[in-house]
């Protein structure tokens, strides 16, 4: 199917660019970018609940920088 459209002199520049860095023609670059552009995304559902581990009891109080110091040299 053709399709005319207008695009500003900034963007058909770029376009042009980008189609020769990629060694294809301007309307295959248009193409690939609708057809991304209009790939159905699946719909963002409900996420499964994060994993809880128990990790059994703390072996030193990270808010005392001493303690957690002291910790971290054994």
């Amino acid at each position: 199917m053709k399709i005319t459209v207008n695009i500003s002199d900034s963007v058909g520049k770029e376009l042009k660019e980008e189609a020769a860095r990629q060694g294809c023609t301007t309307s295959k670059l248009v193409e690939m970018a609708l057809r991304m552009l209009l790939q159905k995304q699946p719909p963002v559902g409900e996420l499964p609940p994060l994993l809880e581990f128990d990790m059994g009891q703390e072996r030193v109080d990270i808010a005392d920088r001493k303690a957690l110091y002291d910790k971290m040299e054994e």
